[in-house]
């Protein structure tokens, strides 16, 4: 019997850079899908869907708006902290930029200065203090947290201004410091500091924007108070 001859497979040639890849020697496995619940989204704020249940219906009633757009809503909140030495301590702006942003959920901005006052020993671009902008859920959000939390921490409150409007729909407060915020923990807190939040809205006259915000849940003194379920 003649012998057989034995085919070899050719080398692969030695260090991977030499050798042309055939078409069709390597197939990608197909990736397994993770099997698991699909997410959801998360449900609306509960003060967004107070808005659009109650205080639209309200406010529609009381001064007769035909347009759905023409009803005052709440746009956006600042919240600010002035911090007249940040330039001199560092420390202590870095400190407060944490607290607020744990306060607030959203990382602040740092404010600097437009001017130079040599009265005071500024010069154009020093840190002078932070500010937040708060839209949309957060806002919301925040806002649910200030009426509902914040505000019966506050000592000797007796209720807010109804006087603090600046005409044009948008409201000003003041609040003494950041451990008014339960998120913010007291042992950590190295500086104390006040800061101002403004309510910014669409209300043409300072009584759509007193009476929208009542409906939203402010607590104004010598005014009714609007009960958020």
């Amino acid at each position: 019997m003649a012998d057989e001859k034995t085919t070899k497979a050719p080398k692969a040639p030695k260090g991977g850079g030499g050798g042309k890849a055939v078409k069709g020697d390597f197939k990608a496995k197909p990736r397994k899908k993770k099997e698991g619940k699909p997410t959801e989204p998360a449900p609306p704020p509960r003060l967004k869907k107070h808005y659009e249940t109650v205080v639209r219906a309200g406010l529609k009633k009381q001064f007769g708006y035909k347009a759905e757009m023409a009803v005052p809503r709440l746009t956006k909140v600042v919240v600010s902290m002035g911090i007249g030495d940040a330039n001199e301590n560092p420390r202590k702006l870095e400190a407060l930029l944490e607290d607020l942003e744990t306060a607030t959920g959203q990382r602040p901005l740092v404010t600097r200065a437009r001017l130079s006052v040599a009265n005071f020993k500024l010069r154009q671009g020093m840190p002078v203090g932070l500010k937040v902008t708060l839209r949309g859920p957060r806002m919301w959000e925040f806002l649910d947290r200030l009426i509902t939390l914040v505000m019966p921490r506050l000592r000797d409150f007796r209720g807010l201004s109804s006087k603090s409007f600046d005409g044009r729909g948008n409201y000003a407060m003041g609040l003494p410091d950041q451990l008014v915020f339960p998120e913010v923990r007291a042992d950590k807190v190295e500086f104390y500091n006040g800061m101002n939040v403004v309510v910014c809205t669409t209300a043409g006259s300072d009584d759509e924007a007193r009476e929208t915000l009542r409906l939203v849940g402010f607590p104004f003194a010598n005014l009714p108070v609007q009960i958020i379920q």
